[in-house]
């Protein structure tokens, strides 16, 4: 593939802050395309969810404002970050016209400044359609890795509104699941392709193939460990399974990696703190987790099912197989065929019996669970988008 025929210049609109500690789609994707010739602007999040009068969220808004005035950060090589101040009541006329002028003006100057002249807008933000025509983009990817519109916080009718007009222009559409497949083919039918999460495999396999040092806050907690890494958030964590999960076999400790309320700051973990064997690890760098995953027994993806999470593919999948970690996840739609090589549960009973196998057998599969990982990683995954953006 030559990729010369391309813009080499993509504007890239997440809906993740560059410096998030989990990384996804957004930061491997953007980072993937500098290293492979382009030049890229990375638009941290514009604020789909309206914020709330709580520390997390005046914290985060304080930060940004910080960041806004520091300007454009370079972060690789080809590689810059931006981070937009809005106003947060966007879904009011008046907002909008602001928020318009506002990013309109700062785009302008910055894509003079980089000379990211007819740019490919790649964009995880289903609401900037206006904003890409602005920018005089020579085309317009629609990464489709979530149902936006079924999150807490959200407009949903006016996610919803932009995305159909969104998957109604775009050049192609890129889909992490087969439900957000299924759905944007009823708008942009042939443009979109299925593309399942992937990872980042020599990071995560540092986990069974380096010697790495147990970290000291680890250390402390007795074994057998059940892990998890991400968000702690109850749209997208089962806080009342793993309670009673927990509560069912007190002998077995629960280690929580990842920060309390990520896209979610009313959810509560309160219920969860009061056990002994639930502990909180706090949010970790990226750079950590391999040290983490390598000291777990068993890790999960307790995710309780809702339209967001039967639409979703959780990155953590891959991560933890290539950690090589036996993996006990609720059986959502996105993983079915993927079932051969986890432990599946679909309740509470079944969750408990699940953690009981994993802990005795091991990894199911482990060689093919192995091969899968390595052959779904960002490069090899990214390679074959490029091939079709060059298509289109």
């Amino acid at each position: 593939m030559s990729e010369k025929s391309l813009s080499p210049n993509i504007i890239l609109f997440s809906t993740a802050d560059w410096d998030n500690p989990f990384w996804t789609n957004k930061q491997h994707t953007a980072r993937g395309l500098a290293e492979k010739g382009f030049t890229v602007l990375y638009i941290e999040s514009l604020g789909l969810r309206q914020p709330q009068l709580k520390s997390a969220d005046v914290s985060r808004i304080v930060k940004r404002i910080l960041k806004f005035f520091g300007g454009v950060r370079k972060v690789g090589e080809r590689l810059y970050v931006y981070s937009p101040v809005v106003i947060p009541f966007r879904w009011f006329p008046f907002a909008q016209k602001i928020n318009e002028w506002i990013l309109h003006k700062h785009l302008s100057k910055i894509q003079t400044k980089l000379k990211l002249f007819r740019p490919i807008v790649w964009t995880y933000n289903p609401m900037i359609l206006e904003l890409g025509k602005f920018l005089h983009m020579s085309k317009l990817i629609y990464h489709n890795v979530d149902d936006l519109a079924a999150a807490p916080g959200i407009d949903s009718k006016s996610v919803r509104l932009a995305e159909e007009d969104l998957l109604d222009e775009a050049n192609l559409v890129f889909c992490t699941s087969r439900k957000l497949e299924e759905k944007s083919k009823q708008i942009a039918g042939s443009r979109v392709h299925f593309f399942g999460n992937v990872v980042d495999f020599e990071h995560f396999s540092k986990a069974r193939r380096v010697e790495l040092e147990e970290p000291a806050d680890l250390a402390k907690i007795p074994y057998p460990r059940i892990g998890f890494v991400g968000a702690l958030s109850s749209y997208k964590f089962d806080v009342g399974m793993v309670r009673d999960a927990a509560r069912a076999a007190p002998d077995r400790h629960w280690v929580l990696i990842g920060k309390v309320g990520e896209g979610q700051p009313d959810t509560s973990m309160e219920s969860l703190k009061l056990e002994p064997n639930i502990h909180f690890l706090g949010p970790k760098s990226y750079e950590e987790l391999p040290k983490y995953l390598k000291y777990m027994n068993v890790v999960t993806i307790p995710c309780p099912i809702n339209d967001y999470t039967q639409a979703m593919f959780p990155m953590k999948f891959f991560e933890y197989m290539a950690a090589g970690k036996p993996i006990v996840a609720r059986k959502i739609d996105a993983l079915k065929e993927y079932e051969r090589y986890f432990y599946g549960y679909n309740d509470q009973r079944e969750m408990e019996l699940k953690l009981d196998l994993a802990l005795k057998n091991g990894v199911e599969h482990p060689d093919w669970a192995d091969k899968l990982a390595q052959e779904n990683t960002w490069d090899i995954r990214l390679l074959k988008m490029l091939a079709l953006v060059e298509k289109s």
